[in-house]
């Protein structure tokens, strides 16, 4: 692995690598390696019995492969960031690549769970090591107007990959088995990693280690707030969304669960455009906004079954309401990191994240086991709402960076 260099704190690199010509195909070549990322992650629940079936396990074993997967990206995230921050981000991002690609083609060719399961171990932490790595550099290329359309760019990969990759995944494990999907990935993470080396450009010319004004101090908490908070909107998320089949079927309503689930995925990535749109124009506020917006359309839920067209409304304001969380929390957290904590905030990204949909999925469950599964709505909502309010509190009480003088001494500037 190269010594980092153009990303080095402290160094700099010509204004060129951020013109808008080098910006856009570096931001479509992060949105390429999210899609991996998230295909990677989602690609053993679309293959599920198949593999289940070959490796002598059950299905609920198999499943296994997914949260030991979560469970990586969460403990392995902080520890590899600050191991590579040293390094140049295109060689770590590249060589994050080739540890994914090489741990899908273990999995492709195992022949026992052991085996399948130690190389998700192996993928995950370079995928842990991909989204720290990503959420930096693209928040290092892009210039500060325009964060949040660089990164609805960016994630615009994730979302393709949350919507492509189980029904591609599952038609070609019936066509040619489980294993060819995972082989495919293997070769397209390789192709990825060539096209990080050939066109993605270094940072740009902001230096590491400050936030852009000499002698400011940017405070962890907010941080810390931002991404507990975002994560609180993913579990509001998630603890509806696991079970969104079940709730459809409990609720009787009568649009087909298949036709709902895709109009759910259009729609989620027309919130991200859109968020990408309008984000850089209202930073804070429109994150508020939207975590409202996610907390209505949960409560929202508890009308699916009244009439059709209600349940197709509902599910579409859904999708789109949590399309643009991703980004909206993403493009806030870089900006309160600055350049100063912008590795600990590409880390931290992923982390809370991970965390959320955990925690989400873990409380959902507790729900439908206790009190049945038309209760979840109730609770999700209540989660988003609690979101929603500690954004606003946020807000509110932004801490002044401080300024370190000449003479040494710490005083407050002002917030803008």
């Amino acid at each position: 692995m190269d010594a980092h260099t153009s990303d080095a704190p402290g160094a700099s690199t010509p204004t060129a690598t951020r013109r808008p010509d080098r910006l856009l195909p570096s931001l479509l070549t992060l949105a390429a390696t999210t899609f991996v990322a998230v295909t990677a992650e989602m690609l053993p629940a679309a293959v599920l019995p198949y593999l289940s079936h070959d490796l002598g396990v059950t299905v609920g074993q198999a499943g296994l492969l997914v949260s030991i997967w979560a469970a990586t990206v969460v403990l392995a995230s902080f520890p590899l960031a600050r191991w590579t921050a040293r390094f140049d981000r295109r060689t770590v991002i590249t060589w994050a690549l080739v540890t994914l690609a090489s741990a899908t083609a273990v999995t492709a060719v195992a022949d026992d769970f052991l085996l399948a399961a130690g190389s998700r171990v192996v993928g995950a932490g370079a995928t842990g090591l991909l989204w720290s790595t990503v959420n930096a550099h693209a928040a290092a290329i892009a210039p500060e107007q325009r964060l949040t359309r660089a990164t609805a760019v960016v994630l615009g990969g994730a979302t393709a990959g949350t919507v492509l990759a189980v029904p591609l995944g599952h038609t070609a494990a019936g066509v040619w088995g489980w294993r060819a999907p995972f082989l495919a990935l293997a070769v397209l993470a390789l192709l990825t990693a060539v096209l990080v080396r050939v066109v993605l450009a270094p940072r740009g010319a902001r230096k590491e280690g400050g936030n852009g004004t000499s002698g400011e101090r940017r405070p962890l908490t907010p941080l810390i707030m931002l991404g507990a908070l975002g994560g609180l909107i993913f579990a509001a998320h998630f603890g509806a969304f696991t079970f969104v089949a079940a709730l459809l079927e409990a609720n009787g309503s009568l649009v087909p669960t298949s036709v709902l689930l895709l109009l759910f995925g259009m729609l989620s990535a027309a919130g991200v455009v859109a968020v990408g749109q309008a984000g850089d124009r209202y930073p804070n506020g429109l994150l508020i906004a939207i975590s409202a917006l996610v907390a209505t359309t949960l409560a929202g839920l508890m009308l699916l079954g009244v009439h059709p067209l209600l349940d197709v409304l509902l599910i579409a304001a859904w999708g789109a309401a949590t399309g643009g969380v991703g980004p909206a929390v993403q493009a806030r957290i870089m900006r309160a990191a600055g350049a100063e904590h912008r590795t600990i905030a590409g880390a931290l990204i992923p982390v809370t994240f991970n965390l959320g949909i955990a925690i989400g999925a873990g409380i959902g469950s507790a729900t439908v086991d206790f009190t049945g599964v038309t209760a979840v709505p109730a609770v999700a909502t209540a989660l988003a709402a609690l979101a929603t309010v500690g954004l606003v509190l946020a807000a509110r009480h932004r801490p002044r960076p401080a300024r370190v003088s000449a003479s040494g001494r710490i005083a407050e500037v002002p917030c803008s």
